[in-house]
């Protein structure tokens, strides 16, 4: 079993993210030779908390912060972190696989801060589960706002005049594309987003 140490600024954030590793099956020690978990408020809080012994491991260390900035981005990579998560909106099974992920030296960004960077690197402003996206095909956007205005599949597969596995193949794509966990969870983010 893959052991985890985790180190917080301040006992709430160290035991949200111990948590959501537990929920994922992850042993939180209080002394682990595998991966490390930094956390914090911001990046710089949680990079702070942990140990800069510890912080040279590099490849096995996870920084989670409630906001991410690419300044912020940057700092962490040079104290020798790969992995990067927004904690409010990661789940205990993303957790699980950037800690499997860190055991095996991959590097993970959050797409909505990766678009940012490699955009120019405007601060991140959004509101907390809001990530810029791709856009969206003008499908998806008819499939999405069907959906907001409660139509089932059979109902938005006659509107559209296809079929209804076509219908499940748009949403798919369109909560993979919004990184959600439903369909209720597409329209809230779509209309945070003022994708529709």
């Amino acid at each position: 079993m893959i052991s985890v140490q985790v180190y917080a600024a301040g006992a709430m954030v160290r035991e949200a993210v111990a948590a959501k590793l537990r929920q994922a099956g992850i042993l939180v020690a209080a002394a682990a030779d595998t991966v490390v978990v930094a956390a914090g408020g911001t990046i710089d809080e949680a990079l702070t908390a942990c140990p800069a012994t510890l912080r040279a491991a590099g490849d096995r260390l996870i920084v989670a912060a409630d906001t991410l900035n690419p300044g912020g981005v940057l700092r962490a990579f040079r104290a020798g972190a790969r992995i990067l998560l927004q904690t409010p909106e990661t789940t205990p099974a993303q957790f699980s696989a950037a800690v499997h992920s860190a055991m095996h030296g991959e590097s993970r960004l959050p797409y909505g801060l990766l678009v940012r960077l490699l955009s120019g690197g405007a601060e991140l402003s959004l509101p907390i589960g809001v990530h810029p996206v791709a856009p969206l095909t003008e499908r998806q956007l008819t499939v999405l706002t069907l959906m907001a205005d409660g139509h089932g599949n059979a109902d938005i597969a006659r509107k559209l005049s296809c079929s209804e596995h076509t219908v499940k193949n748009v949403i798919y794509e369109l909560m993979a594309r919004l990184q959600v966990r439903n369909r209720a969870h597409a329209v809230a983010h779509a209309v945070r987003a003022g994708l529709i």
